[in-house]
């Protein structure tokens, strides 16, 4: 069975909005770029899609756009080309490599996790939440950065249930940033 990772970027007091925290450098890019290179297959909410694809689809011209550093393409390519499967039950299709998840959503990710390959990666705010609450989250992974934001949506807002975790794995920054993976703990009955 394939692990599901949610990874996020987060501040130090929790805040996920993807506007809070530093601005990405090339040390951050490259490790979300092993990231998005190790990962199967992305699922996310619409939000989270919608957000993604409008900032890391390729354009149809075939060219990224003046705007992207060049330390910013191999993410780029990386996410635009990935599998990626979106959790929606407004929209009626989707595209960039893409296909929609409906139905019961424990059923969906747990067929999706039974199929072969190293793991898939979500990312977002809400659902992340319920993918822990259904107890789906193999991996968390955060990088935290060294802001305080002060306001915005936090992360895992609304968890119905403790999740003790235990660190697995960290990794600095020169920024000051920290990842810190995490799996859940097994929890004696």
């Amino acid at each position: 069975m394939r692990p599901l990772r949610y990874s996020i970027n987060v501040t130090l007091d929790g805040c996920c909005h993807h506007e809070a925290g530093l601005p990405p450098d090339e040390e951050s890019m490259r490790y979300w770029t092993a990231e998005m290179e190790r990962a199967d297959a992305l699922l996310f909410g619409r939000v989270t899609y919608e957000m993604m694809e409008s900032a890391w689809r390729k354009p149809a011209t075939g060219r990224w756009p003046d705007w992207m550093d060049e330390w910013e393409i191999p993410f780029a390519e990386a996410i635009d080309q990935v599998k990626k499967h979106v959790v929606s039950s407004t929209l009626s299709g989707v595209d960039w490599n893409a296909e929609l998840v409906r139905g019961d959503l424990r059923q969906a990710v747990q067929r999706l996790k039974q199929e072969p390959g190293e793991g898939l990666w979500v990312g977002g705010v809400t659902l992340p939440t319920a993918l822990a609450d259904l107890g789906l989250i193999d991996e968390y992974e955060f990088l935290v950065q060294p802001v305080l934001a002060g306001h915005g949506p936090t992360l895992l807002a609304g968890l119905r249930e403790r999740i003790q975790l235990e660190l697995v794995d960290r990794h600095e920054f020169r920024s000051g940033a920290v990842v810190l993976r995490y799996r859940p703990m097994e929890v004696a009955a």
